[in-house]
C-alpha cells in the first residue's frame, strides 16, 4: 500500500472503525495493540490507522478534540498547520473586508481553508502534494464543508487567481535541513507571494515571526499574532487597514509609518497599532516591571506600551518596561519588584534561602545564564514563591526579584 492510498483505505468502513477504536489509544501500548488488530485486519491498514490516530492526538492542541478526531493529517501537516484560533481570527478579518472568495495557496492540510469556509467564504485550496490535496478533500467532507472548499493539486505559481476577491499564501518555511529563515528561500519565495498579492484587492501572506521589518513592503501592513502568550506567526496584509486598536495619532519617528505595524493578542483579538514612536528612555528600576507580550516585542511596539504605562526601559537593548504605578494592560504582564541586586549567584542563593523560596520562576533577557542552570545552583527550598529576572540594567548584569502584580 503506497502512501497516497493510505488515506483512501482509512476512508473505508473498515478504516473508519479502526480509527474510532484507536481514538484514545496509548502510544506506549501500540505494539500490543497492533499485534491484536492484525489478527482481523490487513497489517498495512493497521499501521496506517495507528499513524493517523497518533497524528490526531497531536492535532488536538491546535484544532481541539471535536475537529481533530474527525480530520486527517500528514506529519508535516500537523507541524505546519495554523492553529484553529489564529485561522478563525484571520478568516473574520477577511469576512469583515467583504471578501467572499479566497484562493488559499499552499493550503497544507486545510486548516485555514476550513476557517474561511466556516466564515461563509468560498475557498480554492491549492497544494502541489497529491496526498496533502487528498487530505484537504477528506477534511472538507468530514466537516461538512465540501460545498465551500474546492481542492486543486497544482503548483501555486501556475494558478490564475483573477476570479477571487483575495489570496492567502502560506509558503513552506521548512526544507530538508529544518527551518528556512531567508524569505526568498520560502516555497514559493516571498517576492513571488508579494507580487501575487498585488494582483487582487486583498491578500494575506503568512510569514515567520522573525522576518526583518525592513522587508515589509511599503504598501503592506504587518501583523504579529500571539495566542495565549506564544507568538504564532506574522502576516503581511495587502489592501486592509490595521484591525481596531489605539488611534494612530501623534508625531511619528523618522523612517516609521504610523499604523503599518500591529500586534494582535488572542484570545480576544486585542490589537495594538503602531504609532511610529521613538524608543523609550532608560530609567532606574521602579516598583513595577512589565514584560511585554512576544507579539509586541516582535512588532517593535514596546514604545507604545511604555507610553501607555508612563514607563521607561531598564536598558536600551532589553524589552522590559519599568514604572512606578501598576496599570493593568493586555499587552504586558506586570510584576512587583522587591529587590534589585548586581548579578551574584552567591547573594541570590542566600537571599532566596533566607526568604524560604521553593517555588521559583526564572525569566531572562540579555543574560547568558540559563534558567535551569540557575535553578540547579541556587537549589530553591521552602513554601514561598518568587520570580527572578536575569537581565541587564543600564548595561550592568542584574538580578531582579519580584512577584506577579
Amino acid at each position: 500500500m503506497d502512501r497516497v492510498n493510505d488515506l483512501s483505505a482509512l476512508l473505508t468502513d473498515e478504516g473508519q472503525a479502526l480509527l474510532t477504536a484507536l481514538r484514545d489509544h496509548s502510544p506506549a501500548q501500540e505494539l500490543a495493540i497492533a499485534t491484536r488488530l492484525r489478527r482481523d485486519h490487513p497489517a498495512e491498514l493497521v499501521s496506517a490507522a495507528l499513524g493517523q490516530a497518533r497524528l490526531r492526538q497531536r492535532a488536538v492542541a491546535k484544532f481541539g478534540a471535536a475537529d481533530a478526531y474527525r480530520m486527517y493529517f500528514t506529519p508535516n501537516g500537523v507541524e505546519q498547520a495554523t492553529r484553529k484560533s489564529v485561522a478563525e481570527y484571520r478568516a473574520r478579518r477577511f469576512a469583515d473586508l467583504g471578501v467572499r472568495t479566497v484562493a488559499d495557496l499552499c493550503s497544507g492540510i486545510g486548516g485555514d481553508a476550513i476557517a474561511l469556509a466556516r466564515a461563509g467564504i468560498r475557498v480554492l485550496a491549492v497544494d502541489r502534494d497529491p496526498l496533502t490535496a487528498d487530505v484537504v478533500r477528506a477534511n472538507a467532507a468530514a466537516l461538512g464543508l465540501s460545498g465551500l472548499i474546492e481542492v486543486r493539486c497544482a503548483d501555486v505559481m501556475e494558478i490564475d487567481t483573477a476570479a477571487y476577491d483575495a489570496v492567502f499564501v502560506d509558503p513552506a518555511r521548512r526544507g530538508g535541513r529544518g527551518r528556512v529563515f531567508d524569505p526568498e528561500a520560502y516555497s514559493p519565495p516571498l517576492s513571488w507571494a508579494i507580487d501575487a498579492a498585488r494582483t487582487r484587492p486583498y491578500a494575506a501572506l503568512k510569514i515567520a515571526p522573525g522576518i526583518p521589518h525592513e522587508l515589509v513592503p511599503g504598501d503592506f501592513t504587518a501583523e504579529w499574532i500571539s495566542d495565549e502568550g506564544d507568538v504564532k506567526e506574522a502576516v503581511l496584509w495587502y489592501g486592509a487597514q490595521p484591525p481596531t486598536g489605539p488611534a494612530a495619532t501623534g508625531a511619528g519617528a523618522p523612517g516609521k509609518r504610523p499604523g503599518t505595524v500591529t500586534a494582535t493578542l488572542l484570545p480576544g483579538a486585542r490589537s495594538l497599532v503602531g504609532l511610529g514612536l521613538p524608543n523609550p528612555s532608560v530609567r532606574p528600576v521602579g516598583r513595577y516591571l512589565y514584560e511585554p507580550d512576544g507579539a509586541v516585542v516582535r512588532a517593535h511596539l514596546v514604545a507604545e506600551v511604555a507610553r501607555e504605562l508612563d514607563g521607561g526601559l531598564i536598558d536600551e537593548t532589553i524589552a522590559y518596561i519599568t514604572a512606578d504605578e501598576h496599570r493593568p494592560t493586555p499587552y504586558a504582564t506586570a510584576y512587583e519588584i522587591t529587590d534589585v541586586l548586581p548579578f551574584s549567584l552567591k547573594k541570590l542563593k542566600a537571599l532566596l534561602r533566607e526568604r524560604e523560596v521553593g517555588i521559583l520562576t526564572v525569566k531572562k533577557r540579555g543574560s547568558a545564564v540559563e534558567p535551569e542552570e540557575l535553578r540547579r545552583k541556587v537549589k530553591p527550598r521552602g513554601p514561598n514563591a518568587a520570580t527572578v529576572f536575569l537581565t541587564r540594567v543600564a548595561g550592568a548584569p542584574t538580578v531582579l526579584i519580584g512577584r506577579p502584580a
